[in-house]
């Protein structure tokens, strides 16, 4: 039998996984320094204190939004850890928007996933330009779930230029055997309910985007849902859990090239 806890632990696959978090800060840290005035930090979006985003503004007059939503297993981290990750999109004339939202077990998967929902909608009603979605792990969840019928308003829809799911989790079954599901207190229906793979395919273009050196659970879970709404997959060779969104500070990627076109 599968051990399900083995199964979806990255951190204990990556060599030095817990200096990731302190280069993270560190990185965002700086970068939103040195944007000055062009950062917007702490935008409330709905009633809590962790209901807010920070906006992040190009140099020249934005082409587009592209929206991040953090992982973390909807239990940990806020979007201050990943500003770094603005760096790229700014640079290609790209603003980003970084909102945090409520964990569990102070709210459930679907209550963060209409978090989610209504920071889209309130980033969305600043601009009138395209808007893109990526999240990683727990993020990528999110932002797939934001492409299920009735999510968001059509005309938020209408917006969306692409949308890439990064290490995603797609069937949160698998996750109810785990004993993080202490803090989710999910069951079959729950899960089922939260399951990207089990929505419609959207029209919205959508990129599934994995490391190649992830868990075997991650590239299931990325597979799985690239074959569900038979879209674009993206393996990249060397790359685990922890790098692969790397991509994001670097104008010329392929990843930043198909979200902000």
């Amino acid at each position: 039998m599968i051990d399900m806890n083995d199964a979806y632990a990255n951190g204990a696959y990556i060599q030095g996984a817990a200096d990731y978090p302190v280069r993270w800060s560190k990185a965002s840290e700086e970068l939103r320094q040195s944007l000055g005035g062009r950062a917007e930090l702490d935008v409330p979006y709905g009633p809590s204190e962790r209901q807010a985003y920070d906006m992040f503004h190009p140099e020249v007059t934005s082409k587009g939004t592209l929206i991040f939503v953090h992982g973390g297993y909807w239990r940990m981290f806020d979007r201050k850890s990943w500003s770094f990750l603005a760096k790229g999109a700014l640079e290609r004339g790209w603003s980003v928007a970084m909102p945090s939202y409520d964990l569990c077990p102070d709210v459930r998967i679907a209550g963060i996933t209409q978090q989610i929902a209504q920071a889209v909608q309130v980033i969305a009603g600043q601009t009138s330009d395209p808007i893109s979605l990526a999240g990683h792990s727990a993020g990528g969840h999110l932002v797939a779930r934001m492409l299920a019928p009735g999510m968001l308003p059509a005309a938020v829809v209408d917006r969306l230029d692409h949308v890439m799911p990064i290490s995603p989790l797609s069937d949160l079954e698998p996750l109810c055997q785990t004993d993080m599901n202490g803090d989710f207190q999910m069951d079959k229906a729950m899960a089922r309910a939260e399951s990207p793979i089990l929505q419609p395919a959207p029209k919205t273009p959508v990129t599934v985007w994995v490391g190649g050196d992830e868990r075997p659970a991650f590239l299931d879970q990325a597979m799985w849902l690239a074959e569900a709404w038979q879209c674009d997959e993206v393996v990249t060779k060397g790359e685990h859990h922890f790098n692969v969104i790397d991509a994001l500070c670097h104008p010329e990627s392929k990843m930043l090239g198909r979200l902000t076109t």
